[in-house]
């Protein structure tokens, strides 16, 4: 909140903020404020560190979490340290154009902090005369800018209309100087050509075209590795049919807009591809967006915490270190099959296949993992600890002894003998006494079924190692892969498969 003079000799340290928007030509340049604000502080002398100078140049005051600046100053008002009393600013717009962020932003560094916001050029009295101008300023300087904001949509969609180009060009273009017409670059549109060939005349796939491009050095016009996004972004360019498309997204969510809120018109540059071509290539990716149930691979892509599989995220690819991801192939006539494969792979940033079935490499993790940490092993003092909390916390309960199952027999027994002799005293109907009976001998059936499968099992069940009971917890269906994945990262740190060497290598987190 601002502060009349009458109080200036309060403010001792004071931090200055400066902001420039691109489109606002009426603003005084970085420089002009800041030197302004510096010859404010001296005449009333206040001492200005150069740290505590924050500016931004063609930053919006609409929202102020996208102005870095403006929040590093707001903590350091918050800091313990208190290093400044006062935020001078040109302008109380400079500070927000947002009233309502600009009034919780004021009242807080007010209130909590003592750290009051002074406008150099719009001095505010005290009393409630001085908070109605302060509103009514604030309500000004947003009301300017929803204002100026249509006026700049409504200049764009003109020019887009006029096939404007109004973003940064493209790969296959460049703009030679400013406010001229895209201009094809030949190295860059020779990528372009071979883009859609592939795509469309020799049906590759976006992994495989993007692994290509990256295996032959190029890149996107960021600089980065090509992957299925960036390719399926070409192929829906309409620019390079020498179209200019325009308000495709919304800046504020970064949202895709209803197609119909796009604006599509002839451009000035000319084109590097064939309309021909550019729907042939439509068509294709339409088709492979729609799901065909029975065939095809599919990802399938889950939240955080639940993994597809009690492997995820432990299987490493061997070139890239990236994870493998779990996948299901379905099939026509054949149940779904489960396998894994390198993410950066199916993006089409990795040049190493890893596709491994499921099955087998579940088989190979638990036949490693019992070579590893056999009977008569002995592992350090923390690999026999970490195994034996994880024993205890996934060991199934062992079969109950034979004495508890012999006496539960015997007393089921005799409840059958004393329900027969109630209903032959009279004291039991005959309904009671058949559900009595049927519920007993149900449990009759188990503990004579417990105590057969008791004499079945051989003697080193009952006193497994704890790898025998690891694997037997991770080849069980009784537990989640939450569960199982949670205990198998207790003790494996990363699992890298080696498929041309046919071999995995199993990292723990301790040393044998």
């Amino acid at each position: 909140m601002s502060i009349c003079e009458s109080r200036m000799p309060a403010i001792r340290t004071a931090a200055l903020y400066i902001r420039v928007s691109t489109h606002e030509q009426e603003e005084l340049s970085p420089d002009s404020q800041k030197r302004l604000l510096l010859d404010y502080a001296n005449a009333h002398q206040i001492s200005v560190p150069e740290q505590w100078i924050f500016q931004e140049n063609g930053v919006s005051g609409r929202k102020a979490d996208k102005r870095p600046q403006f929040q590093q100053m707001i903590a350091q008002a918050k800091s313990a340290s208190h290093p400044f009393d006062a935020i001078l600013v040109w302008k109380f717009s400079r500070f927000a154009r947002n009233q309502e962020e600009s009034i919780v932003y004021k009242s807080m560094l007010k209130n909590k902090y003592q750290v009051y916001v002074i406008s150099i050029s719009e001095p505010i009295i005290d009393g409630p005369f001085g908070s109605l101008i302060e509103r009514i300023i604030e309500w000004m300087d947003e009301f300017y800018s929803i204002r100026l904001s249509g006026d700049v949509v409504r200049g764009m969609t003109e020019k887009a209309l006029r096939g404007g180009c109004q973003c940064r060009p493209p790969l296959g273009y460049c703009l030679p100087f400013p406010k001229s017409p895209l201009q094809p670059v030949p190295e860059e549109a020779q990528i372009i050509g071979q883009i859609f060939h592939w795509y469309c005349s020799d049906h590759l796939s976006l992994a495989s075209i993007a692994r290509r491009l990256n295996d032959s050095g190029a890149r996107t016009r960021q600089g980065n590795l090509f992957d299925k996004r960036s390719l399926s972004y070409i192929l829906q360019n309409p620019v390079y049919t020498g179209k200019i498309r325009w308000n495709r997204t919304d800046s504020s969510s970064r949202t895709v807009r209803d197609p119909s809120q796009w604006i599509i018109s002839q451009g000035t540059h000319p084109p590097i591809i064939s309309e021909e071509i550019f729907q042939q290539a439509a068509r294709r990716l339409a088709s492979d967006k729609i799901p065909v149930p029975g065939s095809g691979v599919s990802q399938t892509f889950r939240s955080p915490g639940l993994p597809k599989h009690w492997l995820s995220g432990l299987l490493k690819c061997p070139a890239c270190g990236q994870s493998l991801s779990a996948c299901t192939r379905h099939r026509k006539t054949l149940p779904d099959t489960l396998y894994f494969q390198c993410t950066n792979y199916i993006k089409g940033q990795c040049s190493c296949n890893c596709y491994l079935p499921e099955a087998a490499i579940t088989a190979a993790v638990l036949n490693t993992l019992q070579v590893m940490f056999p009977s008569d092993s002995r592992p350090t003092a923390d690999c026999q600890e970490t195994l034996r909390q994880a024993d205890h916390s996934v060991r199934p309960p062992l079969p109950e002894h034979r004495g508890q199952l012999l006496r539960r027999r015997q007393q089921i027994c005799q409840q059958i003998y004393r329900a027969r002799s109630a209903y032959l005293a009279g004291t039991d109907t005959l309904e009671e006494y058949t559900q009595t009976k049927s519920s007993l001998r149900t449990a009759l059936t188990q503990a004579e079924a417990a105590l057969k499968a008791l004499d079945s099992l051989p003697e080193k069940s009952l006193h497994r190692t704890p790898s025998d009971a690891l694997c037997a917890f991770l080849a069980s269906t009784s537990y989640t892969n939450v569960q199982k994945s949670a205990v198998l990262k207790r003790i494996v740190r990363k699992i890298v498969c080696h498929k041309a060497r046919r071999c995995i290598d199993i990292y723990l987190h301790f040393s044998l």
